[in-house]
C-alpha cells in the first residue's frame, strides 16, 4: 500500500514497544495483572527483528493463507538464527528468548495486541492525512484487536487512549 507517511521497523518496533509497556502497566494497575512491564516492552521491542533481514510483507499477502503464512514464519526464524549467530557466544543466551519469545508467558499476547495496536494507530493516521488505502485496513485491524477482548487493559486503552491519535497537538487539552 501507499504510505503518505513512511515507517520503518525501527519506528514500528519502538511504538509496539511503547504500547506493550502502557498495556502491561494499565493491566496492573487497573485490572492485577501481573505483567512484567519491562519484559513486555523489551519482547516488543524484538518482535519484528527477523524482518530486519526479510523485511515485512502486507498483512493480506502474509496470511493469504496456512502455507504463506507458514513458509513466511519458517523464513523469518531463519532470519532470526542468523542474527542470533551475529552476537557473541556469550550474549546468545540472552537475546535468544527475545528473538524467539516464550508464547506461553501472558506479556507474549499483550505485545501481539500491541503490534495489532501500532496498526490501528498507522491506519488511524493515513486515514486522517487522506490516504483512502488504508480505509479497509483500518476496519481488518479494529476486528483483529477483538480477539484481544480477553485482555481488559487492551479496551481499556482502546476507550481511554485511542481517541488521542486522532487528534492534533492543539487538540488535545
Amino acid at each position: 500500500m501507499r504510505n503518505i507517511q513512511n515507517e520503518n521497523i525501527q519506528e514500528h518496533s519502538m511504538e509496539t514497544a511503547v504500547f506493550a509497556h502502557a498495556l502491561a502497566e494499565i493491566g496492573n494497575a487497573y485490572f492485577e495483572s501481573g505483567y512484567d512491564a519491562n519484559y513486555a516492552a523489551v519482547l516488543a521491542l524484538y518482535h519484528d527483528v527477523g524482518e530486519v533481514i526479510i523485511g515485512d510483507l502486507p498483512t493480506p499477502v502474509k496470511y493469504f493463507n496456512p502455507q504463506i503464512k507458514q513458509a513466511y514464519g519458517e523464513i523469518e526464524d531463519i532470519a532470526k538464527h542468523k542474527l542470533l549467530s551475529f552476537l557473541p557466544t556469550k550474549l546468545q543466551k540472552t537475546y535468544q528468548p527475545l528473538f524467539f519469545a516464550d508464547r506461553h508467558r501472558p506479556e507474549y499476547r499483550l505485545v501481539k495486541a500491541a503490534d495489532k495496536l501500532s496498526a490501528y494507530v498507522k491506519c488511524l493516521e493515513e486515514c486522517a492525512a487522506g490516504n483512502g488505502e488504508f480505509l479497509q485496513a483500518k476496519q481488518s485491524v479494529f476486528k483483529e484487536l477483538a480477539k484481544y477482548q480477553d485482555i481488559p487493559a487492551v479496551q481499556w486503552f482502546m476507550d481511554h487512549c485511542l481517541d488521542a491519535y486522532s487528534k492534533t497537538l492543539d487538540e488535545l487539552d
